[in-house]
């Protein structure tokens, strides 16, 4: 398996970079010159947002900027975080669909294979809402976004993560299933994998953990799996909301069984994608990451 490394250009344009911003063709000449094979791309300002390259010639000019660097683009994350539309306003969920329509007509224009969704929705579980009716809710707008992107050939992944519903391991494999999409599969972050199956953070009670962990997590959703994110996890979470995104080598998630274990799940895609979000130094420890993968796909016999 000939295995390809991007990492997600938000790790340097939110969070602790939020207010000084790396520009995108500064990160694509960075990527290029330590050999990654590609980048992920956050659908956020100032990198890859549908208001900077509004028309067809303006998208033509990224992707003419991205061979320039040799770079691919192993997913595209839309610009979704403000729009918690699991809540149920009406014009949320007006402007969920709205943008994400927006992205994946920008993916068609760029050629790019996948966009990345999450639930967007605060969790614990409300004691004021409705469980099934929010369930519903999600599978409805998943459904409808799956549906698009099948029109235009294009995957959708849903990303779970401990601060967003629905965060337990059996809700993550119910909801694909119930969604029932053959193009709309689950983004399987390593980090949040050990969040939601280990430590069971920011569940609804009663907490759901795995005794096998994030290789029990693995074999749940065999066959689910459509994209990887990868990135070590110390049992914490940042700000008391998303994983905290670990530095390889400096967590407890031990790679060389849990890339195999993907592996046997059935997943099949070729891109591998370095998640370090939010996380404070990730200009500086960039090389590092990527020297971390290739020496452990060398040893897996992937790369």
């Amino acid at each position: 398996m000939q295995a390809k490394i991007s990492i997600g250009s938000w790790a340097y344009a939110i969070g602790p970079y939020a207010q000084n911003p790396v520009p995108l063709e500064e990160v694509l000449a960075k990527l290029s010159e330590l050999n990654f094979d590609g980048i992920e791309l956050g659908g956020f300002k100032p990198h890859a947002h549908p208001d900077l390259y509004p028309s067809k010639a303006d998208r033509k000019k990224l992707v003419g900027m991205l061979e320039k660097y040799n770079l691919g683009v192993s997913a595209y994350v839309p610009d979704l975080w403000s729009l918690p539309f699991a809540v149920g306003d009406p014009q949320v969920m007006k402007a969920y669909e709205e943008m994400f329509d927006r992205s994946l007509e920008f993916c068609v224009d760029c050629g790019f294979e996948r966009l990345r969704v999450d639930t967007v929705t605060g969790t614990p579980f409300p004691a004021g809402w409705d469980y099934q009716e929010t369930w519903q809710r999600v599978v409805e707008m998943f459904r409808k976004c799956a549906d698009k992107a099948q029109d235009v050939g294009k995957m959708i992944v849903w990303e779970f993560e401990p601060g967003f519903i629905f965060n337990k391991p059996s809700e993550v494999k119910r909801l694909h299933d119930e969604v029932g999409r053959s193009n709309f599969k689950v983004l399987f972050d390593t980090s949040h994998a050990q969040m939601c199956a280990v430590v069971g953070a920011k569940q609804t009670e009663p907490r759901e953990t795995l005794a096998g962990g994030v290789l029990e997590f693995i074999d749940i959703l065999k066959g689910s799996i459509g994209h990887v994110h990868l990135i070590d996890s110390d049992n914490t979470l940042h700000d008391n909301e998303t994983s905290t995104h670990a530095p390889f080598g400096t967590g407890y998630i031990d790679f060389a069984t849990v890339i195999p274990a993907l592996m046997k799940s059935g997943f099949r895609g070729d891109w591998w994608c370095i998640d370090l979000c939010f996380w404070p130094n990730a200009w500086e420890i960039t090389a590092d990451s990527i020297k971390f993968l290739c020496d452990l796909f060398a040893r897996l016999e992937m790369k």
